[in-house]
């Protein structure tokens, strides 16, 4: 356990470093920087647009963002949630430009089994990972696609990117409030989807 925590923090030490060097324009920093979050993110917009293409164009607009206002960025704030929210509001412009239903509905057509985004490897086991066999993943996929945009985003927040409730409202833009609504929400629409008969057999 402490073990963990120390390559935690080392980590977070490292992060706070490159940020910094990049701030002073040293652009090593911005390749190492892409380098410890290209799965990350990529998964993270891969859950939120559903499309391998469009989520590679936004994973590199999010990082020219990134070069363009890292002179803004307040480091008393979480590198992490500052890089999410601007890729998520690069997301959800280009949604409401090209799908804009898909901000508030379902996925249509979803495919039984993994999903891309599914198969990016992260770095170590989160708790989603954890609590989950191995043959249940593909039913929580289909049952976790079967949610509109903004539960699918929280949940991917919470237990894959493993953000507190206060960085997740930095990141959506509301209140913390908000976020534990749409938390308790997704898991509910979650936990009936998984328990329908169609799915209950394959649990059993």
């Amino acid at each position: 356990m402490v073990g963990a925590a120390a390559l935690s923090l080392e980590g977070l030490v490292a992060v706070d470093a490159d940020v910094a060097r990049l701030r002073r324009g040293d652009t090593n920093a911005l390749s190492e920087l892409i380098a410890r979050y290209q799965n990350r993110l990529y998964r993270y917009l891969l859950r939120i647009v559903r499309q391998p293409a469009e989520a590679e164009d936004l994973f590199q607009q999010t990082w020219l963002r990134v070069v363009e206002k890292i002179g803004s960025f307040d480091a008393s704030r979480k590198f992490d949630a500052w890089l999410f929210t601007l890729a998520r509001n690069l997301a959800i412009d280009h949604l409401r430009r090209v799908r804009p239903r898909s901000l508030d509905e379902p996925l249509a057509n979803s495919r039984h089994g993994e999903t891309v985004a599914d198969r990016i490897p992260s770095h170590d086991d989160t708790p989603l990972d954890q609590a989950l066999a191995a043959e249940r993943r593909a039913e929580l996929s289909d049952a976790m696609a079967e949610l509109p945009m903004m539960y699918r985003e929280v949940l991917t927040l919470r237990f894959e990117e493993e953000m507190k409730i206060e960085e997740i409202a930095q990141v959506t833009g509301v209140p913390v409030s908000t976020v534990k609504s749409r938390l308790r929400r997704s898991l509910e629409q979650l936990r009936s989807a998984l328990d329908a008969p169609d799915r209950g057999a394959a649990w059993q």
